[in-house]
C-alpha cells in the first residue's frame, strides 16, 4: 500500500509537470496583458486631463470674455448717456456782462408778390403794395397789375435778463421795417427803408410794463402765411404801451389784467379818414382769461373803453367794449396738425381790427356835438396740415363787418365790409429756414356800394437767427 501511496508513476508525474507548465503560461501570458492595459489607462488618463485643462482654459477665456463685454457695453452706455445728456442740454445762449445776460434773434424775411386789382390802381409807396391790407383794395376803377419784391419785414430783437430777488428783470427791444411808410423813390436804387418800433417792455415777475401786443389779443394764434399777418380782415392787430399783470391760477390757466394806452379813432360825414382824437381822459381795460396746456392755448377777453374827444368848448364821451375768443388746437400725429381761430365783437373798438379798418365812432359837429358809436364783428379760421416733418400747408379765411348808426350820412369811401381766403404750402429743409408759396383772394366794400377785389400770389423765405 505504501508503495502504490508514494510511488510516482510516469502518468502522474506528467500530469504535474503539465498543470506546472500550464500555471507559468497562463502567468506568463497574464502579466503582458495586465501591463499594456496600465499603459492605456495612463494615456487616456492624460488625454482626458489635457482636455480638461483645455476646457478650463476656455471656460476662463469666456468667463473674461464676457467681463470684458459687459464692461465695454457699460461704456458705450455711459458714453450714451452723456452724449443725450448733452444734446438734450439747452445751448448756451447770448453773453454775460456782469449778472446781465444779454441775447440778440429775429430773422431775415425776403418777400416777392405778383398782384391784380380788379378795380383801381394802389398808389406808390402804399403798404398795401407789401402786405394784405383790406382797407387798401382800390374801388371804382379799372384793374391793375403789380409785380414788387421787398425784405421790409427782417426783424432784429434785443433782450436782457438780470436775477433780482429771486426773480428775473426782462427787457425787450423790437424793431423791423415793416409798417413806416415807403419814402418816395425808395425802389429807384437803395430801398432805404425806416425801421419800426414793435415792442419795447420790462417784466418782473406777474408784471409788464411797456408797449407790447394787446392783451385783448394773442399774436401766437395767426397762422403761418408768408403775408406779414395773413387774415388782416378778421385779426385783431394793436400793440401799445400798457401796464399788466399776470396771476396764474393754476398750472394751466391764468388770469390778465391789463391798463392800455387809449385812443379814440374817429371820421366825420364827408372823410372817411380815420382822426386821432388825442384827448382820451382814461386807459383802455382789458381782462382776458387763458388756457395754455395739452389741448392747446385758447383765451376769452374782454375790452372796456371811454371814448374821447375834445377841444376848445366842445366834445363828448362814449362808452366802448369789446369781447373775444381766439385760440390754437393742435390735433393729428405729434401735433402736426392745428386749428387757429378768432372771433371777435364790439362797439367802438374799430382800431383794434385790422390797423384800424373802420373807427370807433362818427363825429362830426355839423349833426352835433356827440360820438356815434359804430359796431363791428371781424373773425378769422385757419387749419393747418403737417404732411410731413418739414412740409406744411394752411388754409384760411377772414371776414370782417361794420354797422354804422341810422339816420347818420357817410362819406363814400368808409369802410363796410372785408373777406379774404388764402392757402399756401411751406418747406423747411432746415429747421431755421422755411420757403413758402401763397394765393391769398380779397374783397373790399365800401359805404357807397362799391366793391374791390385784389388776387395776389406771393412767396417768401425766412431765416431765423
Amino acid at each position: 500500500m505504501m508503495r502504490t501511496l508514494t510511488a510516482q508513476t510516469p502518468n502522474s508525474r506528467y500530469w504535474r509537470r503539465s498543470v506546472a507548465i500550464g500555471a507559468m503560461a497562463v502567468a506568463m501570458s497574464a502579466a503582458p496583458g495586465a501591463v499594456a492595459q496600465t499603459q492605456r489607462e495612463a494615456e487616456l488618463e492624460a488625454r482626458l486631463n489635457q482636455l480638461e485643462a483645455a476646457v478650463s482654459a476656455l471656460k476662463s477665456e469666456l468667463t473674461q470674455a464676457r467681463s470684458e463685454q459687459q464692461a465695454s457695453t457699460q461704456i458705450v452706455q455711459k458714453a450714451d448717456s452723456r452724449v443725450a445728456a448733452l444734446e438734450a442740454k439747452p445751448a448756451a445762449e447770448g453773453f454775460k456782462v456782469g449778472a446781465t445776460t444779454f441775447k440778440l434773434g429775429g430773422f431775415v424775411k425776403v418777400v416777392g408778390s405778383a398782384t391784380r386789382y380788379d378795380d383801381g390802381v394802389v398808389p406808390g409807396g402804399s403798404l398795401g403794395k407789401e402786405f394784405y391790407l383790406p382797407q387798401q383794395i382800390p374801388v371804382g376803377g379799372g384793374s391793375s397789375r403789380d409785380i414788387i419784391g421787398h425784405a421790409r419785414q427782417t426783424r432784429l430783437a434785443f433782450s436782457t435778463s438780470t436775477p433780482l430777488g429771486g426773480q428775473e428783470v426782462k427787457s425787450v427791444v423790437e424793431f423791423d421795417f415793416a409798417l413806416a411808410a415807403a419814402p418816395l423813390g425808395a425802389q429807384r436804387a437803395t430801398n432805404p427803408y425806416t425801421p419800426t418800433f414793435r415792442r419795447g417792455f420790462i417784466s418782473y415777475g406777474n408784471w409788464l410794463v411797456g408797449q407790447e401786443w394787446t392783451t385783448f389779443q394773442n399774436p401766437n394764434h395767426f397762422p403761418e402765411t408768408t403775408d406779414f399777418v395773413g387774415p388782416m380782415d378778421g385779426a385783431i392787430f394793436v400793440r401799445q404801451m400798457m401796464v399788466q399783470y399776470r396771476q396764474p391760477l393754476s398750472a394751466d390757466w391764468s388770469l390778465y389784467l391789463a391798463a392800455e394806452n387809449p385812443q379814440t379813432e374817429t371820421i366825420g360825414t364827408t372823410s372817411a379818414a380815420l382822426e386821432d382824437n388825442d384827448s382820451d381822459r382814461m386807459p383802455d381795460l382789458v381782462a382776458k382769461l387763458a388756457y395754455k396746456g395739452e389741448a392747446g392755448e385758447m383765451h376769452i377777453a374782454g375790452l372796456y373803453r371811454k371814448l374821447s374827444i375834445h377841444g376848445d368848448g366842445f366834445g363828448d364821451t362814449a362808452n366802448g367794449w369789446g369781447i373775444s375768443a381766439a385760440g390754437k388746437v393742435p390735433f393729428g400725429p405729434q401735433g402736426r396738425h392745428d386749428i387757429r381761430f378768432s372771433a371777435t365783437y364790439g362797439q367802438g373798438m374799430g382800431r383794434y381790427f385790422t390797423v384800424g379798418f373802420v373807427p370807433d365812432a362818427i363825429y362830426d359837429p355839423a349833426i352835433g356835438d356827440r360820438l356815434y358809436i359804430v359796431d363791428n364783428f371781424a373773425g378769422f379760421a385757419a387749419i393747418k396740415l403737417g404732411w410731413t416733418d418739414t412740409i406744411r400747408s394752411t388754409v384760411m379765411a377772414a371776414y370782417q363787418k361794420a354797422w354804422y348808426p341810422d339816420a347818420i350820412a357817410l362819406p363814400d369811401l368808409a369802410n363796410v365790409a372785408a373777406y379774404s381766403v388764402a392757402g399756401n404750402i411751406f418747406w423747411s429743409p432746415v429747421k431755421q429756414l422755411d420757403l413758402g408759396i401763397e394765393y391769398r383772394h380779397g374783397q373790399r366794400e365800401v359805404a357807397s356800394g362799391l366793391k374791390g377785389e385784389i388776387d395776389r400770389l406771393e412767396m417768401a423765405a425766412k431765416f431765423t437767427f
